[in-house]
């Protein structure tokens, strides 16, 4: 169908056209940030969003299914091809990823930012540029640092433990106001307190006369090799259209901007071409006694003792359909045993950021291809985080734990960890990733960069890239806070340099 609408799409004499100010493609953490920057400098912003608009008593009254098949594009099961084969998963709704993420907000680390300007090339993103931003964003958001409160036994227990090791351990920072501890964090906030862009940036801009679209695709961007000239879409419906802006600003998130750029032939050689990662092992682990950790919250709780090696330790959140979906390839029998029992249950991930890069390719039938290329020290690194987890959740009492890893039995002690360690291989792992960054990233042309310190792709002038795929690496934290940082960096350089751009039309 995709393939069809892009060669149909060739014609556009006789679409419906949208002569428009500012277009923003995507309407997540990148794309809702530079929606509110504009609206409120005066721009009438246009955005366009591929999934669907749903309000939190949509979210409330349907189940964590559904609403994941709903929220999440491809129900949350995009294939990166590899050894192993790692679930790639992100929204694809009004707020975007925000809807569907535990809502934290960490500040870029300021090493990090310097480190990316001097590999870049870009200046200005560092610490003391993004902290007025950061600032204000916090604000907007209310963003707190959660407590343990009521029903959060497994963050209490983690971070028991990590005080056993003499670890380093942070409580959760997150854009939320006055969390309820539903447990529904990454199926839609049933509560209203996450603030998504769904409930903060995005009404806020439609007040300043911001119109959002859903349901509406863009499939290719036309333009001369130097201006945007419009933007090809196609509706839940099938109809397309041809909006024409003054200013694009692309948002569709670290998966999406390459592919948009690819179909688009915008740099076709570099887009897409380098995807860094984060990727997380679940583990479930028993405790002696009762953890009733799907009454609480995503968590409260971060270890953060191994920060410099891109690996960071925290509880995930527990459902009985979560619980089932993660130890499903185990087997009935565990299955059944684990629900039985899931009372003392928690459910932790470790995050690792591998060195090796994930590479987009899109397909002559309109779709894309992703593959990794995780190194031997990238498996190695998984080795070593699995097993300073394993140490950390039998020091906060667990007495069994369950690996990612079908062909694992349990594992009680210190000594099951070793032995489980020396035999687990690479194509072995479960892995799963929601932290997509880099596959546009902001440097210079001799660099390897595709877009310029203002977010433009070079060679470009009225289009604009502002979301994950900007940033010049991989995190190692929760992004959102950086993502929104750059976005708001990019929305005030083109404000400050209003009427430079050629216009589309």
């Amino acid at each position: 169908m995709i393939r069809d609408l892009l060669r149909r799409g060739t014609r556009t004499r006789d679409l419906p056209v949208h002569d428009c100010d500012i277009l923003v493609i995507g309407s997540g953490a990148g794309g809702g940030t530079a929606a509110l920057e504009l609206a409120a400098a005066g721009r009438h912003v246009t955005i366009l969003e591929e999934g669907p608009r749903v309000g939190t008593a949509e979210l409330a009254a349907a189940t964590p299914a559904e609403n994941m098949r709903r929220l999440y594009r491809q129900g949350g099961l995009t294939p990166i091809f590899g050894r192993p084969t790692i679930a790639y998963g992100e929204g694809r709704c009004v707020g975007g990823t925000t809807v569907v993420n535990g809502g934290l907000f960490w500040e870029p680390p300021p090493d990090l930012l310097d480190d990316w300007a001097t590999t870049s090339g870009i200046d200005g993103y560092r610490s003391q540029d993004l902290a007025p931003h950061l600032q204000r964003i916090t604000r907007r958001l209310g963003v707190i640092t959660q407590q343990h409160g009521d029903g959060n036994r497994d963050s209490e227990l983690l971070a028991a433990g990590a005080d056993k090791l003499g670890w380093s351990w942070q409580h959760a920072r997150r854009a939320v106001r006055g969390c309820a501890h539903r447990n529904r964090c990454t199926t839609g906030c049933v509560s209203g307190a996450k603030q998504s862009m769904a409930l903060s940036y995005l009404p806020e801009a439609e007040a300043l006369g911001a119109e959002i679209v859903p349901g509406t695709r863009a499939l290719r961007i036309q333009h001369d090799g130097r201006d945007v000239r419009g933007v090809l879409t196609v509706d839940s419906h099938g109809r397309r259209s041809l909006y024409r802006p003054r200013a694009l600003f692309v948002a569709a998130g670290p998966l999406g901007t390459p592919t948009l750029l690819q179909r688009s032939r915008i740099h076709p050689d570099r887009a897409g071409r380098e995807i860094a990662l984060h990727v997380n092992l679940r583990t479930v682990a028993r405790f002696d006694e009762d953890v009733r950790a799907r009454e609480g919250t995503i968590f409260t709780a971060q270890v953060q003792e191994f920060t410099h090696g891109g690996v960071l330790m925290m509880p995930s959140n527990v459902t009985p359909g979560g619980l089932a979906a993660a130890v499903a390839s185990h087997g009935p029998g565990t299955v059944e045993r684990l629900l039985e029992q899931i009372d003392r249950l928690g459910v932790f991930t470790t995050q690792v950021r591998p060195a090796g890069h994930a590479r987009l390719s899109t397909t002559p039938l309109g779709g894309t291809l992703l593959r990794h290329g995780m190194t031997a020290a990238d498996h190695a690194g998984l080795r070593t985080a699995f097993r300073d987890s394993a140490r950390l959740l039998f020091a906060a009492g667990a007495v069994e734990l369950v690996p990612p890893v079908a062909t694992a039995g349990p594992l009680r002690d210190l000594l099951d960890v070793e032995e489980f360690c020396a035999r687990v291989t690479p194509a072995d792992w479960e892995l799963v990733s929601v932290h997509g960054m880099a596959s546009c990233r902001m440097g210079l042309a001799d660099r390897g960069g595709v877009c310029d310190g203002f977010g433009r792709p070079h060679g470009f002038r009225n289009v604009r890239l502002c979301d994950a795929s900007v940033l010049p690496g991989g995190t190692g934290i929760s992004p959102q806070g950086t993502i929104m940082a750059f976005a708001q960096e990019i929305a005030t350089r083109f404000l400050e340099g209003a009427g430079k751009d050629s216009t589309a039309h």
